[in-house]
């Protein structure tokens, strides 16, 4: 399992409320938090570690969370 330090950390945790905010509130479970942190945790692991990349990838996957929850 990667190993991430602080700073890094604190620009997941950012990414992840970001990105929270564009969960519609019927939406925003916390299945949906932790689809969400998956996915920006994966993108981390694979070298993304600047706050947009996150943000992105984490954007890349709200259709899927909302029809996973639908």
């Amino acid at each position: 399992m990667p190993q991430f330090d602080p700073e890094l950390i604190q620009v997941m945790k950012s990414a992840l409320e970001d990105i929270m905010m564009r969960v519609p509130l019927e939406s925003a479970t916390p299945a949906a938090k932790a689809y969400l942190a998956e996915c920006i945790l994966k993108a981390a692991a694979q070298g993304q570690t600047n706050y947009d990349a996150l943000l992105a990838a984490a954007a890349d996957q709200l259709q899927a969370v909302m029809s996973l929850l639908a």
